[in-house]
């Protein structure tokens, strides 16, 4: 461990931006929140934040944005779908909704198609013209093998990306409980060991999180254990 040498960060602080984006208009496209809410979720990106970009934050993430910060970079743009299917599932139910934007995250990267058609296989809300993705009754193969084995790829080799997924997935489960941001309840989060078919792979993920926080920055990380 070596806590004189700081580690550089891979990414900008624009793509880190960017990459919330995503993740906010995946997670609540449809929620509103006060000034001092966007403040607190803001602090995530981990450097100070202007009006502009504040505000910009909270704004639906386009195309075009995704694609001149993320497409250039093939690792970058599966890293960030990556954390947006664990995102999307992270309450163990995946929506049409979410299948919405993840399929055009998907085409505007170029990257996560075929990862996309497994997901469809758990949608538990179709809409008519899906319904022709219902699993067949006697399917009894394990249509999420493949993205458990796509999200254990995800190598963390950034300390903003480490404190964010350290952030993002809790310690301890189950966690059953309600997020409240200013007494305000944003959302209710089952128990995840129960009902999160990923939770492995997020356990996994934030002890790669942890531990190259640990043994690559020399960080103190016993406020996230």
């Amino acid at each position: 461990m070596n806590s004189s040498t700081p580690v550089q960060p891979t990414y900008t602080d624009a793509q880190i931006s960017i990459w919330l984006r995503g993740l906010l208009t995946l997670a609540w496209a449809d929620d509103k929140f006060d000034e001092a809410e966007q403040q607190l979720i803001a602090s995530l990106t981990e450097h100070a934040l202007t009006q502009e970009e504040t505000e910009r934050l909270f704004q639906p993430i386009s195309n075009e944005e995704l694609r001149s910060h993320f497409a250039p970079d093939a690792q970058l743009a599966e890293n960030f779908l990556r954390t947006a299917v664990m995102v999307a599932l992270a309450d163990g139910v995946y929506t049409s909704s979410e299948d919405e934007i993840l399929e055009q995250f998907c085409q505007t990267l170029n990257t996560g198609t075929e990862i996309l058609e497994n997901l469809r296989l758990t949608l538990c809300d179709r809409h008519a013209e899906t319904q022709a993705l219902q699993p067949h009754p006697e399917l009894h193969l394990d249509v999420l093998q493949p993205v458990r084995s796509w999200l254990d790829g995800f190598q963390v080799h950034d300390p903003k990306v480490a404190h964010f997924l350290c952030k993002l997935i809790p310690a301890q489960c189950p966690f059953e409980r309600d997020v409240k941001l200013f007494g305000h309840k944003i959302v209710h989060i089952p128990p995840m060991c129960k009902l999160n078919p990923l939770y492995e792979q997020l356990v996994g993920l934030r002890f790669r999180a942890l531990s190259y926080l640990a043994d690559e920055c020399g960080e103190d990380v016993t406020p996230y254990c």
